[in-house]
């Protein structure tokens, strides 16, 4: 079962969201009663839409290093809020039945995390999807955009949010992982044609129109909190902006295929949190979490965050074996990398280990008590 392409190093989410650490111990009472918390985005956020089949038979189903104790930072942030725990909306794959991969897609009343590994914000095929084809056909991930995930919602609750809900978006990492695909593929094929490294005068007019695509999709983020979020009674509404994907593993792959591809995915986010903050400004019950910041200062600043390394994936992604899918959706710690791993950054080429997702929790706790949920 080798996947052998890069997007499959990245299928799921885009980028890890990493928090900044120390000051506060983070289990404050919360000054807002919730009822409960819906989370809406990618991998980052996905709580396990994958774990059925081969994915479950191989001990995964997060991204991230599995374990029986492994927490997201949603079900961090809910088991401090003191809400009902948060379950998967939507279990299932549509990929290899011969694999494993083909399993009839289950929707579970009552469970408000929609979030979807390879989920981009409205285009409804991100990486894994069957329709990519190839490896991507596979695991043939469910990739339902954010778009439909909140339609989904409205759906069971009569049109509305009560407003009691602490409601989280985290999307936009799968529309940069494709144009960054788009970008350095196009390069290395200009490249093969030629004969010769692609010309100078062919990377703008690829780069713009990738930039294009990613202000498009933060736009697109940006009107549909406040259409069907805000709009529909959400009143306390936590986006955490997209992370800079130049720092990560992956960028670092690309840069050894096309020269310059790290800097210029790094404007990928960049282009994406421009329109989402534009789009977001001055709208009420919003609250952005600025993670490009964090992790950018993070991987220059390890130490300040008790981070032991920032460069290389905590897990061992040798495909076929020990790693199946070469991804942090089937890494569990007897498959990790030799050493300690318990603080590296990443766990893959873009996700985060269990030490990410408590630290982003305390980034999202610090920021929520800033305008006083916490």
């Amino acid at each position: 079962m080798k996947l052998t392409k890069s997007t499959w190093a990245v299928a799921g989410a885009a980028l890890v969201l990493i928090a900044c650490g120390g000051g506060g111990d983070g289990d404050q009472a919360s000054r807002v009663t919730f009822s409960s918390m819906v989370t809406f985005g990618d991998s980052l956020s996905d709580l396990g839409t994958y774990k059925v089949g081969t994915v479950a038979a191989l001990g995964g189903g997060k991204y991230t290093i599995n374990s029986s104790t492994d927490k997201n930072w949603t079900e961090l942030l809910a088991a401090q809020l003191k809400v009902p725990a948060l379950c998967p909306a939507q279990k299932g794959l549509d990929g290899s039945a011969g694999q494993g991969f083909s399993v009839p897609v289950v929707s579970y009343s009552g469970c408000t995390s929609y979030a979807q590994g390879g989920a981009r914000v409205t285009n409804p095929v991100g990486p894994g999807n069957k329709l990519l084809g190839g490896d991507n056909a596979v695991l043939g991930q469910l990739t339902v955009p954010v778009v439909t995930q909140v339609a989904n919602h409205l759906t069971t609750t009569g049109g509305a949010f009560s407003g009691k809900e602490l409601v989280t978006v985290m999307a936009g990492g799968n529309d940069g992982i494709i144009a960054a695909e788009t970008y350095v593929g196009t390069m290395q094929a200009i490249t093969i044609d030629s004969g010769a490294p692609a010309a100078a005068a062919a990377s703008p007019s690829l780069i713009a129109a990738a930039n294009t695509s990613m202000t498009t999709a933060g736009t697109e983020l940006a009107d549909l909190i406040k259409t069907q979020l805000v709009a529909k009674g959400a009143k306390y509404v936590l986006v955490v902006n997209l992370p800079n994907l130049g720092v990560t593993p992956y960028a670092t792959a690309e840069e050894a295929k096309v020269a310059g591809s790290r800097a210029i995915i790094a404007n990928f986010s960049a282009a994406f949190n421009t329109a989402l903050q534009a789009g977001l400004a001055n709208t009420p019950n919003v609250r952005i979490v600025d993670a490009y910041s964090i992790i950018t200062d993070q991987v220059a600043n390890p130490v300040q965050y008790s981070l032991t390394n920032v460069s290389s994936p905590a897990c061992n992604l040798t495909s076929p074996s020990p790693n199946a899918l070469g991804s942090s959706l089937v890494c569990y710690a007897s498959y990790s990398n030799s050493g300690d791993v318990s603080h590296y950054l990443f766990a893959d080429s873009v996700h985060g280990t269990p030490y990410a997702y408590q630290l982003l929790a305390q980034l999202v706790a610090k920021d929520m008590a800033v305008v006083g949920w916490l």
